[in-house]
């Protein structure tokens, strides 16, 4: 019986759980941060890739 009681106030397993979970959310955060921002670089880059073409064969 008192193995049980102690095992009902042993916090210290939750508190790892917690932290398990908010890395996660940290880390879906920043693959969908950088994925948004991966598609907005190729954007501009491409934009600039073509200005620099047809600066090279203007006339």
């Amino acid at each position: 019986m008192n193995l049980i009681q102690r095992l009902i106030k042993d916090e210290s397993g939750a508190t790892a759980i917690e932290y398990g979970l908010i890395a996660g959310l940290v880390a879906v955060a920043i693959i969908t941060a950088l994925s948004l921002l991966g598609t907005s670089l190729d954007n501009l880059f491409s934009d600039v890739a073509t200005q620099v073409d047809g600066a090279t064969t203007g006339p």
